[in-house]
């Protein structure tokens, strides 16, 4: 792995050479969960991002999926929905890295909402794949991905985790149907990381006459390489209600309500 970024490093140090860019510019790179980029990254020197994202890898037990810059937009979208009216609901929550992270960045025991946190905590539903994801190998990568523990299995550990904060809500089920039975009614920040498109697409129709004025939806995979049936089916909840998703270099889609 060190080998092929260093040689990813080189070749972008030379295409940026060939522009002539690096006459403005840094010798410094981010090249992250598909994202390359000499642009400023300076949000990860910030002591409360780092305090953050240090608590997001301590929900996953000391993992570290280097992803910084979709925690970074995940926190930005938190800090802009925690002033509107509504709870938070995650879809696909895992181990809780993002969510974790977003309760450290708010202070969450401070803040008069709830948090849900929905998962079947048993892996995804593979029953939810379309047949196109399943020609694609999208639940093919699922199965193996459970098969080598990639996804927590341990409600109990889940709860230990968000136990610092009484106002998360650890909910065990798959969505959409046990939605209804939450009660959930002003919803202001909604996180959607489910792997399939048919939950996801459910999901977002579900919440969106809940969702308050202003409230914003993050996509985990929306735009992310191999994820394309999942973008496809929120176009289609786009179509239908009116809204447009805000497409991502790091692969999530951003909707503001």
């Amino acid at each position: 792995m060190t080998a092929i970024r260093s040689k990813l490093k080189k070749s972008l140090r030379r295409l940026i050479d060939s522009t002539g860019y690096t006459l403005f510019n840094t010798r410094r790179y981010y090249a992250r969960d598909g994202v390359l980029t000499v642009h400023n990254d300076h949000f990860r020197k910030d002591p409360a991002f780092q305090a953050a994202y240090a608590r997001g890898v301590k929900a996953s037990q000391g993992i570290d999926p280097q992803f910084d810059w979709r925690v970074h937009i995940a926190l930005w979208a938190a800090r802009a929905a925690v002033r509107l009216p509504g709870d938070f609901v995650e879809c696909g929550v895992n181990a809780g890295f993002i969510s974790s992270a977003i309760m450290q960045n708010l202070n969450w025991s401070a803040v008069a909402k709830r948090f849900y946190l929905i998962d079947t905590f048993n892996g995804p539903v593979l029953e939810q794949y379309s047949a196109e994801e399943v020609d694609r190998g999208r639940r093919k990568v699922a199965e193996d991905a459970m098969a080598a523990g990639a996804y927590v299995r341990d409600i109990e550990r889940v709860r230990a985790n968000f136990a610092e904060w009484p106002n998360s809500i650890v909910v065990q089920g798959a969505v959409p149907a046990v939605l209804p039975a939450l009660g959930i009614t002003d919803v202001a920040f909604l996180h959607i990381d489910l792997n399939c498109g048919q939950p996801e697409q459910q999901a977002l129709a579900f919440f969106w006459d809940r969702l308050s004025p202003g409230a914003l939806v993050l996509l985990d995979d929306y735009a992310y390489f191999g994820h394309e049936c999942q973008a496809r089916a929120i176009d289609e909840v786009a179509r239908t209600i009116g809204f447009h998703v805000l497409s991502l270099p790091t692969g999530q889609g951003l909707i503001v309500k």
